[in-house]
């Protein structure tokens, strides 16, 4: 039995360390292309510029998009016309609202109320909160592109949820991005206090691999284990926590550039999208070559995720994001809109959406309908 490597480590044998305060004054990556590990993907965007284009105080991003917002909507409406209309036959609409109340449905069963109480509530107040459920219907849409069911991937999809979820809560944390606002409600350290969201991040961490050991039926236990691996690498420190912890490391810092910020994200945020359309694949019954595709195809996404994230942050309130807006321009964090401008994201964020509907080009074009659109969904969503 082999397992597929899960995540190239892009940061060199030099370790990143966090001298002053817990933060290095410098930090220095050799970050690979997700898709060719040769260079960051960054290379491959014409026109890239390296180094801060203007000052992103709050006051000069909001000057630049007060006076481009009506036109900047009307492309973005258009080109989402354009996007969902090229598979007139896939119901994309009907697909997200079925997929998300079977998943919210299998979520709800899962994580009961019990003693005891407290940390109960306080895992089902943050999973049960809303949100799009992008990932859990990345594995379902994965899992049926080779011919699985919804209900062979549900253990899987709920999983990759629920670590989520724990992500959510624990980012939000004052030690961390120190966030009120979550999904259009008070975060969970705002409502159970700090030592009981901890608590339950680690407990929803605990039982999303419980639920995919115990729960997980009609796939052998070979492909379990092979999950299971995954899916651990996805979030351990060369995953998840290691883009999160290179993020805090990372702030205060003048010069990052490109391809520092697409280790934080490739990592923090891709990870996981990574994680699960692979689980996805491997109930589903791929083989490692299909994986590999699949893979490729969910990195590509992945950091578009972050990219389009970056550019809500700083183009949409709070009400409309239903978290705290422009946060990011307060913590003087690095994003994609700080060091290449508005146009330049929105170039690059494309350019991703490309690449990554091209590794589906060999697929089942029906089969792949749902995560082609999803893919469109992601860069094109509103909030």
């Amino acid at each position: 039995m082999s397992f597929v490597n899960s995540i190239t480590t892009w940061v060199p044998a030099q370790s990143i360390y966090c001298l002053e305060n817990g933060r290095s004054s410098s930090m220095r990556s050799n970050l690979c292309h997700p898709l060719k590990n040769q260079l960051p993907i960054s290379f491959f965007l014409s026109g890239t510029i390296r180094k801060p284009i203007f000052s992103c105080s709050r006051l000069s991003i909001s000057a630049i998009i007060t006076k481009e917002q009506t036109q900047e909507e009307s492309e973005s409406k258009s080109k989402k016309e354009v996007a969902f209309s090229s598979s007139s036959s896939f119901d994309f609409k009907a697909y997200m609202i079925g997929k998300a109340n079977s998943v919210n449905k299998a979520l709800e069963d899962a994580v009961l109320v019990r003693e005891p109480l407290k940390i109960h509530e306080s895992m089902r107040y943050s999973l049960l909160a809303g949100g799009k459920r992008v990932r859990p219907m990345l594995c379902i849409a994965a899992c049926e592109l080779f011919g699985g069911t919804e209900s062979v991937a549900m253990p899987s999809a709920c999983a990759v949820e629920m670590i989520h979820t724990m992500s959510l809560m624990h980012d939000d944390l004052p030690c961390m991005d120190n966030d009120d606002l979550r999904r259009g409600k008070p975060t969970n350290h705002k409502v159970f206090g700090e030592d009981v969201a901890v608590l339950a991040g680690d407990a929803l961490l605990a039982f999303a691999f419980e639920h995919i050991a115990t729960a997980t039926k009609g796939v052998s236990s070979e492909r379990i284990v092979r999950v299971v691996g995954e899916l651990a690498k996805c979030i351990g420190s060369e995953g998840l926590v290691a883009g999160q912890v290179v993020d805090v490391c990372s702030e205060g810092i003048a010069d990052v550039g490109l391809e520092h910020l697409e280790f934080i994200h490739i990592h923090k945020t891709a990870a996981l999208l990574e994680g699960s359309v692979v689980l996805g694949a491997i109930v589903g019954g791929a083989n490692d070559e299909q994986i590999s595709k699949l893979r490729k195809f969910a990195r590509c996404i992945g950091l578009l995720f972050q990219v389009v994230d970056d550019i809500l942050d700083v183009t949409k309130s709070s009400q409309e994001l239903g978290k705290t807006a422009g946060k990011d321009l307060v913590a003087d964090k690095v994003t994609y809109p700080k060091l290449l401008g508005i146009d330049k994201s929105r170039e690059f964020a494309e350019k991703l959406n490309r690449e990554a509907q091209e590794q589906l080009a060999e697929f089942d074009p029906e089969k792949a309908a749902p995560l082609i659109a999803l893919a469109n969904y992601i860069a094109y969503r509103d909030n």
